[in-house]
């Protein structure tokens, strides 16, 4: 019969930190179903704030380190990581984004609900030609095949791309209960307005109708549950944007950008934006780093670090840079992201970082906001 109580490894446990939300596991609540049996082998769960967490080795390790040190005697340590992704205080009647209604005067100042969707994320870049909707994809499909409900919208009215990136062009949307139902490819729940309309029509719409109908494909769908619902934002700052952050309770925005100044110095606007209307930022992605030649060498075609100084300069958490590569050509034309298709190349790598990394700040967004 083991002497080991359940309380010694509590204790032990209430040593363990949780590296972003600088508190122990056991005041957060993250520890549950302690067991302790006759020989000593202790089995209890972990509940992550996201399945996509970059430290869910770290902290397992950390706990199986704290209980051997302070328990003599324990024999097996079985943890069981699991995750219940924390929902935005940005969502629902506790926004602190107010409704922003002097901005644009569309009438798009009114609030929509959406009760079930956890946390909104929008993914924007200041000029277009970044890979904006490549990064959301992959961000989305990352964030799916860790075992996140997730959704995605194709916010570009104009040059919807959603469709051709997940090889769905000619699928059209059921309606059932009045509700449209997404469309939903690899784990991702996707709109876009190029399941609506023809893709050989352009889109001529001003303002108002574009802003009537970016809300459509928000609250008309059938979301259901959703850990993240993801917007592919146009570039730029126009209506849609602004729409977008009256309408919503974003939980916070990711800017996209390439290295070289041109691009930056349109990201300053995008970020200004977002600022403006007291949406957070949850930090910069780099995309189209560096190209990988044969002999393993990097050539930096659009300069180097620009990204990661931005976010510096600007006191934002720099999320990663995603080198460019044929791999996300062919995953674009082909309709199969390169993260599914070819998940060990290093841009593929490199995305799904980035995807632990958007969810981790997710996290501390809510924790910092929980308990501000």
């Amino acid at each position: 019969m083991s002497s080991i109580q359940k309380s010694q490894i509590e204790a032990a446990l209430g040593t363990v930190m949780e590296p972003d939300l600088g508190r122990d596991l056991m005041t957060l609540g993250m520890v549950q179903d302690i067991v302790v049996d006759e020989t000593g082998n202790v089995s209890f769960s972990v509940v992550l704030t996201t399945p996509a967490c970059p430290m869910k080795e770290k902290i397992k390790n950390s706990c199986i380190e704290a209980i051997k040190a302070a328990v003599p005697g324990v024999g097996s340590i079985d943890v069981n990581m699991t995750s219940k992704v924390t929902s935005s205080c940005s969502h629902g009647g506790h926004d602190g984004h107010g409704t922003h209604g002097a901005h644009g005067g569309h009438g798009g100042s009114q609030k929509i609900e959406l009760e079930n969707v956890k946390n909104i994320i929008a993914v924007a870049s200041g000029k277009g030609g970044v890979g904006k909707s490549t990064v959301s994809v992959n961000l989305a499909v990352s964030l799916a095949a860790s075992g996140a409900k997730v959704g995605l919208i194709d916010a570009d009215l104009y040059g919807p791309s959603i469709p051709t990136l997940f090889g769905l062009q000619s699928v059209k949307p059921e309606v059932k209960n009045n509700k449209i139902m997404p469309i939903e490819k690899f784990g991702v729940k996707l709109m876009s307005i190029g399941f609506l309309v023809d893709p050989e029509t352009a889109l001529i719409w001003r303002g108002p109708m574009a802003s009537s109908a970016i809300r459509q494909l928000i609250s008309d769908v059938d979301w259901q549950e959703l850990d993240y619902l993801i917007f592919d934002l146009p570039p730029g700052t126009g209506d849609i944007q602004l729409t977008l952050v009256q309408a919503l309770p974003l939980t916070g925005a990711v800017i996209v950008t390439t290295p070289q100044d041109v691009a930056l110095a349109d990201v300053s606007k995008a970020l200004t934006m977002f600022r403006k209307v007291d949406v957070s930022i949850l930090g910069v992605v780099e995309n189209m780093s560096w190209y990988e030649l044969p002999d393993g060498s990097k050539d930096y075609i659009f300069g180097k670090g620009g990204g990661e100084k931005f976010a510096k300069i600007n006191a934002l958490p720099f999320l990663g840079s995603i080198p460019i590569s044929s791999s996300i050509r062919e995953g674009g034309d082909t309709g199969t992201p390169s993260i599914i298709a070819n998940p060990d190349a290093p841009t593929s790598v490199a995305a799904s970082k980035v995807a632990g990394e958007i969810a981790r700040q997710v996290s501390i967004h809510n924790a910092a906001c929980a308990n501000g």
